[in-house]
Order: C-alpha cells, then structure tokens, then sequence
C-alpha cells in the first residue's frame, strides 16, 4: 500500500478548475455583466471619430454644394456621396458629425476640468475650515443652483456675444457646485479620521494634509461626480446651441446641427436625427459607465461577483 505524496494529495485547484470548466459563452457573459462593455465601446468610437475627424470625414465640415441639398443618406439607399445625407446647404452630416462631436467633447471636458477644480478646491476648504468658511461657500452653492444657466447664457450672449469661452464659464459656472457638495460631504467625514489627527499632531501643513491626505480619499467621489455630469454638460451645449448662444458658427456642434435641422423634419428628418443619436449614445455611455464607476469605488455600494 502506498500513500500519496504532498503533491499528489492536492489533486487540482478548485478555482483554477471551475474557470477552465467555464464555458466562453458564459465567461463572455460575466465580463459583459461585470463591465459596461458596450458603453465603453461605443463611448470609445465616438472619441477616435472626433480625434480623428481630419483623416475619416469625406469632407470638409463647412464644405456645400448645393446641388447636394438635402441629399438621401447612402446608408438608406440614397446618394452614394454621403453616408449619412447632407443638409439644407449641401454640407455632408458624416464630416459634420465627427467634427461636432469633437467641439462637443471639447466643450465637456474643457467644462468638466475646470468645474471640477473648481468645486473640488472649494469643497475641501468648506469641509475642513467649517464655521462662517462653510456657511459663506455653502451659501454661494445655493445661489449658483437657483441661477438658470440658460438665462445667464443667453443675457451674457446678448451682452458680449456668443464665443467658446463664454460657453466654458458659464457651463462651468453651473456645474462646479455639485463637485463642492459631494466633496465637502467626504471632507467632513475624512478630517477625522486617524490618519488625519496623527498627520495633524505630526505638524503637517493644512496644504499636505488637504492634498495629500484628503484629496485621494475623495478622489473618487470626484471621478463619479465628474463621470455623471459629463452627460449634463453635453446636453447643456446642444441646449445652448440649439438657441444660438452656444459655439458660434460655422464652427459645427451637435446642438447646432440639430437647430440646422429643425425647419426641415418632414423633408430631410436626417439633419438632426443622427446628431440627436450621437448625442443620446453619448449620454446613455456616459451615465451607465458612471453607475459601473460608483458600484466600484464605493465600498458600501460594491459588488462582489
């Protein structure tokens, strides 16, 4: 009779068993059920369009021929010349639409950083000074809120007129309040803790402690926050845009195309539909990756598979 050796008593490992015993479809399942795999894909397309917009558009953005007027999109069996239809002036939407979503991009990215800077230094000043420091910036929050971007953007575009910068700080000026809010919350929760009190009995800065000790503790609060309001900023644009007080012409933007596009639903629906979709995709990505975002980061809210 013989016994088994140590490397024969454990026969296999159990994980490294049941994993090869996977079947792909069902593996393939599990990622797509653990990773918002479609939305990064599609959100990923959409940006090495815009990126790349000089090598893949046909045409020029602000390039017309007006024999092309309202041409059939050749995708539905129309002219072989525009994949997705031309507008009321001949211009090609595909070209249009790689360059729109480049400025619209732009636009919420540009609005995003400045934003979240913004709302992120302030909130951890309001959370860790407390006192009349959080009344006065908590108050200055509750004003910003009660402002209505649209009317600030069209009285300042009346007054100034529109251009790329005043879009920026006026989106930026209605977004950096909801980055303060959350971060002052985590501020508020984190100055006590142990690490902070020996940083601060140690005679660490106020400045190190914010920035090395505090920041990274709220910094994924602020790639949540940042990731949702990604959504609202590019609807904002397309907002403003649409009324004529967002990116100035003939520089394209989705908003814009939209706008070009309403007088003629009936006749050449394709002017704003597929700007409207690439606008929707957008959005529906970006909320769905920031749902995945805050499952992950959040330890109260994780999912353990």
């Amino acid at each position: 009779m013989t016994s088994a050796g140590p490397l024969q008593a454990v026969s296999s490992e159990p994980g490294r068993d049941a994993l090869s015993s996977t079947p792909p479809r069902r593996r393939v399942w599990r990622i797509f059920r653990s990773y918002p795999v479609i939305s990064i894909t599609l959100l990923l397309a959409i940006i090495f369009g815009a990126v790349a917009a000089d090598l893949l558009a046909p045409y020029p953005a602000t390039h017309g021929e007006l024999r092309d007027r309202h041409a059939y999109p050749a995708l539905l069996g129309g002219d072989s010349d525009h994949l997705l239809g031309a507008d009321s002036v001949g211009r090609d939407i595909f070209s249009r639409l790689l360059y729109g979503a480049r400025v619209s991009l732009l636009v919420a990215a540009g609005t995003i950083l400045i934003a979240g800077s913004l709302g992120t230094f302030l909130g951890l000043i309001s959370g860790w000074y407390g006192g009349w420091v959080d009344e006065a910036i908590m108050r200055l929050v509750d004003a910003m809120n009660a402002i209505p971007v649209v009317l600030l953007a069209l009285v300042l575009a009346v007054a100034l007129g529109p251009s790329f910068a005043l879009l920026l700080a006026v989106l930026s000026l209605g977004q950096w309040p909801a980055f303060a809010r959350q971060v002052r919350a985590e501020t508020l929760s984190l100055k006590n803790r142990d690490y902070v009190q020996l940083a601060r009995v140690a005679g660490a800065s106020t400045g190190r402690i914010l920035f090395r000790h505090i920041l990274p503790g709220v910094f994924a609060t602020v790639m949540v926050v940042a990731t949702n309001q990604v959504g609202t900023v590019i609807l904002a644009e397309a907002g403003l845009s649409f009324l004529g007080v967002g990116v100035p012409p003939p520089t394209p933007s989705l908003g814009g195309m939209i706008s070009d596009g309403r007088l003629y639903l009936t006749d050449a629906w394709w002017i704003s539909a597929f700007p409207g979709a690439v606008i929707a995709l957008i959005v529906l990505s970006l909320v769905f990756i920031g749902d995945w975002l805050r499952d992950r980061l959040d330890p109260t809210l994780r999912q353990l598979d």
